[in-house]
């Protein structure tokens, strides 16, 4: 049986619905991102609202429409490439998304965007530019690299997008994380 779970966007997400789960004696067999297949065909339906109830005091909601479910699964196509893949990025996101779902691009866009309330590749660029203020707060990388790693033609459109979401220059922005940080030796 499978489940499908909303607002799943990471490792420690996966955990936290696999052990509220196996807590209420569903056998999981595998668990990813906004999906769960249980080794049980049938989950008693007291268990699975007791479940509901559990996923949502952490935040997470299931569904079981197939819309709902491709919008989730856009989700976290998106999620899983920008966050957690070091994959290099060799075509645009329509065909990317395309190649990994049975449906044309414009059809998962029109629909996206209709669930959801914002285009998709406003999804995209959100998620990007978190992922930029991830990278930033670590300072490992330039602004270059950066721009290159999330597939950015330039690190001056990283700029400008960033500046259009959050208001501020990821040099503002790396400024402002670094205002009250001190010194390991002056701690």
């Amino acid at each position: 049986m499978k489940l499908f779970i909303k607002n799943m966007v990471c490792r420690r997400c996966i955990m936290a619905v696999q052990s509220e789960a196996e807590k209420l004696g569903i056998e999981v067999k595998t668990i990813s991102l906004g999906e769960l297949e249980t080794v049980q065909e049938e989950v008693d339906a007291d268990v699975l609202q007791r479940f509901d109830e559990q996923l949502r005091a952490m935040g997470f909601e299931r569904f079981d429409d197939r819309r709902s479910r491709l919008i989730q699964t856009v989700k976290s196509l998106v999620i899983e490439k920008i966050h957690h893949s070091d994959e290099e990025m060799t075509q645009n996101w329509s065909g990317w998304l395309s190649s990994r779902l049975p449906y044309e691009y414009n059809y998962i866009s029109k629909l996206f965007s209709s669930a959801e309330g914002i285009t998709l590749e406003q999804f995209i660029i959100r998620q990007k530019v978190e992922k930029v203020k991830e990278l930033l707060l670590y300072e490992e990388l330039t602004l270059d690299e950066i721009a290159w790693k999330l597939g950015y033609s330039s690190a001056a459109y990283l700029s400008n997008q960033f500046k259009k979401v959050t208001g501020m220059t990821p040099g503002q922005f790396r400024s402002l994380l670094n205002k009250d940080r001190k010194p390991l030796d002056k701690i």
